[in-house]
Parts: C-alpha cells; sequence; structure tokens
C-alpha cells in the first residue's frame, strides 16, 4: 500500500488473511511457489510453508542480485527454508525448478504453481549472451530490459512447453500478468499512458496480462472490463469450482463471469497509495467508473488535485479538477475515509533499517528462531 516488506521487516501478511495458495490446498491442490515471495520473511508463521504452499524455492526479498543470489550482501536463496548457494542466472534458476516441478508432481491430483519471476525488475542484469542478442539497441538501461525479457519469455516457454507435453494444456489455465508499470528509469516505455511505476497514474497501474485455457476460453478475445490484483484470488477460485472457504472479506471481486460470457462485472471503486522518495510528497488515487481523482500531498500538506475522465482519456493528459468540482469533493472525501481506515502509521522509520542494522547470512535463517503459534 504505502510501501513494501524490507529486508530488515518482521512483519508480512498477517497469518489471519486465508490466502490463495491455502485454498487450493485445502482443496486436494499440489501447491508451489517458484519464485519471489517477498511477503514476510522475519517470523515463521509469515513464510511459504505456513501460507498453503508444499513446495518453496527461490527468494524472500525484492531486488536480489541475479547472479549472486543476495540480498544487501546476505544470501536469499533457498529451497524449502535451507539456504543454497549453486551458480546460475535466477530467471533461468526458476525456469527449470518449475518444469523440475511439473515433472516430478503427481499427475493425478490437481496443481497450482505460482511462478513470481524476478524479471525485470532491476538490478538491469542480463546474461552476456542474451545482452549480445540485443546489442543494435543504443540506450544501455533498454538494452539489459530486452535481453532480460527475452530470458524470461524463453523460460515461460519452457513451462508451458512441458504442460503441454503432459497432455494438461486442455485443463489447465494459465495467468500471466505483472505486479506494476514498467520503471521509466529502467529502460521501460509504457506509452500511451502517463508515468510508471511508483506512481499512481496509468502508466503505474496498467499492465499487460492474458490468460489461456483452450475450449473455454476463446483464443484472441479481450474483456471489456478492467481487473485489478486483488480480484485474482475470487476470480482463479471461481474459475477452478473451489470454496474459498472461510476467509476475511476479500477486497476484490470474482470476474470469471466478465471473462468466460462477457458479463458486465461492477467494479469496486479503486485506491492507490504511494510515496514520491524525490520529494517527499505523497499520492493518493481513487478511481470510481469512469472517474480518477489524484492528489497530491507535499510535506507541507498542501494538495494538488488533478481529476481525469479514464474512458475519454486514458493517457491522463486533461486535468478536469476546475470543470468537474464535485467529482473532486466527492472522490477527495472517499479518499479521506480511505485514509483513516488505512493509515500511514510507521510507515517512515519501517522504510529504512534501524541503525547498526545488518543483512544475515542467510535470510532463510530468519525465521527459524521463532516458534510456531498454533
Amino acid at each position: 500500500m504505502y510501501s513494501v516488506i524490507r529486508p530488515w521487516s518482521t512483519y508480512g501478511v498477517p497469518p489471519a488473511e486465508r490466502i490463495l495458495s491455502q485454498v487450493f490446498q485445502d482443496n486436494g491442490y499440489q501447491t508451489a511457489v517458484i519464485g519471489k515471495w517477498h511477503l514476510g520473511h522475519g517470523h515463521r508463521d509469515l513464510i511459504p510453508s505456513r501460507r498453503g504452499f508444499d513446495h518453496f524455492y527461490g527468494h524472500v526479498n525484492a531486488e536480489i542480485d541475479y547472479f549472486e543470489h543476495t540480498k544487501l550482501g546476505g544470501l536469499d536463496w533457498q529451497r524449502n527454508g535451507t539456504g543454497i548457494r549453486e551458480p546460475g542466472y535466477a530467471t533461468e534458476l526458476l525456469g527449470r525448478e518449475a518444469v523440475r516441478w511439473l515433472v516430478d508432481r503427481d499427475k493425478a491430483r490437481p496443481f497450482f504453481l505460482y511462478l513470481p519471476f524476478n524479471a525485470i525488475h532491476s538490478p538491469m542484469q542480463a546474461p552476456p549472451e542474451a545482452l549480445a542478442r540485443f546489442r543494435h539497441v543504443a540506450d544501455p538501461k533498454r538494452r539489459a530490459l530486452a535481453a532480460m525479457l527475452h530470458v524470461l519469455d524463453s523460460q515461460i516457454g519452457r513451462v508451458l512447453d512441458t504442460v503441454e507435453r503432459q497432455g494438461a494444456v486442455n485443463n489447465t489455465l494459465v495467468l500471466f500478468l505483472s505486479d506494476n508499470g514498467g520503471a521509466t528509469g529502467a529502460g521501460s516505455i509504457n506509452t500511451p499512458f502517463r508515468a510508471g511505476k511508483l506512481t499512481p497514474y496509468e502508466g503505474g497501474l496498467r499492465v499487460p496480462a492474458a490468460m489461456r485455457w483452450p475450449g473455454v476460453l476463446q483464443a484472441g478475445s479481450t474483456a471489456g472490463a478492467w481487473m485489478t490484483v486483488l480480484d485474482v484470488f475470487p476470480t482463479l477460485a471461481a474459475a477452478a469450482g473451489v470454496p474459498t472457504g472461510k476467509t476475511l472479506p476479500l477486497d476484490g471481486v470474482d470476474m470469471w463471469p466478465a471473462l468466460l460470457h462477457g458479463r458486465r462485472v461492477q467494479n469496486p471503486d479503486f485506491f492507490v497509495a504511494c510515496k514520491r522518495n524525490e520529494t517527499l510528497d505523497f499520492q493518493y488515487a481513487l478511481r470510481s467508473g469512469a472517474w480518477k481523482l489524484v492528489q497530491t500531498v507535499n510535506p507541507r500538506a498542501e494538495v494538488r488535485a488533478e481529476l481525469f475522465n479514464l474512458d475519454e482519456d486514458p493517457g491522463e493528459r486533461v486535468n478536469r479538477a476546475e470543470q468537474e468540482p464535485g467529482h473532486v469533493t466527492r472522490l477527495g472525501g472517499e479518499i479521506e475515509r480511505w485514509k483513516k481506515i488505512h493509515p500511514q502509521t510507521d510507515y517512515h522509520s519501517s522504510m529504512n533499517p534501524h541503525p547498526g542494522w545488518i543483512a544475515p547470512a542467510d535470510y532463510a535463517q530468519l525465521a527459524a528462531g521463532y516458534p510456531i503459534i498454533q
């Protein structure tokens, strides 16, 4: 919401929150997460084995070194709670592990594989042979991004080929998506949308996404509704026909009717909050139907409002705040209500490490000293 889980953070997604992997595991699915966890690593109750996953291979932080598999000097590469040192480029290692897990799984049982590659997140590192493939790209950041994306694409292809060889294509739903828009400072271009990662503008929020399920979803079709990552949980549960059980109230909605039949689904209001580190401003945004309000709040608590009609202006070029004061007032009031429910709390102190903090030698060991809370 305001930030991410930092290497020194002891918190994570609360254990009381029932997540998608737990729903599938409780319904007889084999489950694995291969890649970036980044949902909590400082307590044993937060790690994947306690959150519905039978198997975990990868790292618990973001922005790891792709070749050394480290974060701030500490080893961040593990298999099921045991740190491992092995050579290789992270994206390729994750693809290899995903293929191995698919091959070794029990073919008589359904499976849920969560494969969050770190690519194309910084640091912008790629194998020399991949960089050479894009030597014609003048911008070195853009060249590295293209090389990283090429490797990512190759590994996704390996995984999909494995599913096909197993004869499981027609009963496997594949969802591909990113978690945020491209980082413009790292070579991404989000045209025609405005800005990029770490902003509340559409360039930071809109991402490419695709689903594949032959015989169920029509190839080449598009959905006329917008969908957020909050909708993934109820949508995939509905697609698989599994009950969510005793979850806390979900923020997202089931988009499966819209994806499957083109039925109109009412999207709930969508809130965003982020901090502009270079100016110390906070930015808040609310999308409600076609209208979107962006508030930029500087350190003196002065608010600048921008209002856009995304149906008419998806690039957010025309600020309609002066022409539509009623929408500004209404959406601004909803943002204030949301901020009271979601306060910043200790955001400022948790953004930076405590004085004297040093990275552990092995992040996999951080949770080992905490007892399991039943």
